[in-house]
């Protein structure tokens, strides 16, 4: 238990999902009620057939405040709607809750920011994954300069979006950020800020990991294997690079040193209602078509999201390829458990942090990951005899040499790097540390006292808020 005072902590998050982000979220909010504070989520979306077990069982007080948007108006305008949809947030919080709670714990979206500290007077700790201005342009890699893409009308639709995102940011009372690359990123493409995100790495709940699970459970049975398997646990989005993972296992297979049983599972969130998603997992099942792979789909007995239908996905209980949609628990903990799982892939170059090296280094496995972003962090690929993990460029035959060393370690060379992994894996990331370091920002943050409120900031929340309305009502 914390022995400073207990807070009552109001988390806002605009879609509750399954993700990183929404996994770091569940995690903070579980961390600081074992700290004794009182903590509730509001939310803009949560879909209790496609969400984190720990939001939808009660362990977690979840608000889902429907708002009267949608996500996109003909699949366009997407961040335009998501600033709409927080903003009907932040008023419902404003009417009815501001009173309930000391202090706000926002992330991913910054709207909301300036309203809640000057109209709701709380001060607010936010929380940056990532800046949405640089995601917005396509993959971001660092060093190089990032130019606009689209035509002149999205380069105006996208500036004021960008701007306001900077000026909402620096509205907060303390920034924190998910690794030291997304601090350094965030400063340098963030200029109005005048001080450095202070780095709070994602922590991950220990104890869930080491959990024993049912495997009489059908939806375990259906996706574990004695075969030797190679595991890939991310969104299925373009930028999760899940294509790497297919294309070095193509290259892999048939090699005199690897297995033939060998199996690639590609497992993450899927939303039909993302045409993204929806794009992915065909070209990833084009990909597989092409290397003469043969595949599987399949989703947990109780998801909401219907699985696609593919005419040549094998009917087989053995493909080459397993994708599973929207993961539960108890079936991501089978996977990484698993003694016929090889190695963990994580495909994204230039990930903000990236929670999968965590969790695959946790449950004693060797990581392979691109070599930049946060990755570089988490894992240690050097020295060998301090190795947790091999950080490679993103290129399939590179990947494929390296998994066959993985493939050919000894017994004694897997059991010190799991060694290692753990270790390092607890001792940096569990979620009593995360905890630990958001409770010491939120009574930094209360301790500053009493919000003010320039006039000058009153004035530009006032034409914010009322050229957002305007911008909405004339596309709608």
């Amino acid at each position: 238990m914390s022995t400073a005072s207990k807070l009552r902590v109001a988390f806002v998050h605009p879609d509750l999902g399954i993700g990183g982000a929404e996994r770091l979220v569940v995690d903070a909010a579980l961390g600081l009620q074992a700290l004794g504070h009182c903590v509730d989520i509001y939310t803009s979306h949560h879909d209790e057939k496609h969400c984190f077990d720990e939001t939808r069982d009660g362990t977690l007080r979840v608000h889902h405040v429907v708002p009267p948007f949608p996500r996109s108006w003909r699949g366009k305008f997407h961040i335009l709607f998501a600033h709409a949809r927080q903003l009907h947030l932040t008023n419902f919080l404003l009417s009815s809750c501001t009173d309930k709670h000391d202090v706000f714990f926002v992330d991913q979206l910054s709207t909301c920011i300036p309203l809640l500290r000057l109209l709701g007077g709380k001060r607010v700790v936010f929380y940056c994954h990532f800046p949405d201005k640089l995601l917005a342009n396509g993959a971001f890699v660092e060093g190089r300069v990032q130019k606009r893409s689209g035509g002149i009308l999205k380069r105006i639709y996208r500036y004021p979006m960008d701007w306001l995102e900077e000026v909402t940011t620096r509205q907060a009372d303390i920034i924190l950020a998910n690794s030291r690359f997304t601090a350094r990123v965030t400063v340098a493409y963030f200029t109005s800020l005048k001080t450095t995100p202070k780095v709070v790495y994602p922590g991950i709940n220990i104890q869930a990991y080491e959990t024993s699970v049912d495997m009489t459970d059908p939806d375990i049975v259906q996706v574990t294997s004695p075969r030797p398997t190679l595991l890939s646990l991310n969104r299925f989005e373009m930028k999760k690079n899940a294509a790497l993972a297919v294309e070095a296992f193509s290259r892999l297979r048939g090699r005199p040193t690897v297995p033939n049983s060998i199996r690639l599972v590609l497992a993450g969130g899927y939303d039909p209602r993302l045409e993204d998603n929806i794009r992915t997992l065909n070209n990833l099942a084009d990909l597989a078509r092409t290397h003469s792979l043969t595949f599987k789909l399949t989703a947990p007995s109780k998801s909401s999201a219907c699985v696609p239908s593919f005419p040549d996905a094998t009917p087989h209980t053995e493909p080459d390829i397993l994708f599973l949609l929207n993961f539960t628990t108890g079936q991501r903990s089978a996977l990484l458990q698993a003694p016929s799982t090889v190695a963990l892939l994580y495909t994204p170059a230039n990930e903000h942090f990236g929670i999968g090296p965590v969790e695959g280094m946790l449950c004693g496995l060797p990581v392979l990951a691109c070599d930049s972003g946060g990755p570089t962090e988490s894992i240690v690929d050097s020295p060998s005899s301090e190795r947790t993990g091999w950080l490679r460029t993103p290129d399939p035959g590179v990947w494929a040499d390296t998994l066959e060393d993985i493939c050919q370690l000894s017994e004694a060379e897997r059991a010190a790097l799991t060694r290692r992994c753990r270790d390092r894996a607890r001792a940096m990331f569990g979620m009593e540390a995360m905890a630990k370091a958001i409770d010491v920002s939120l009574h930094e943050a209360i301790h500053m006292g009493a919000v003010q409120a320039p006039v000058k900031v009153v004035g530009f929340m006032f034409a914010f808020v009322l050229g957002l309305m305007v911008a909405i009502l004339c596309r709608v």
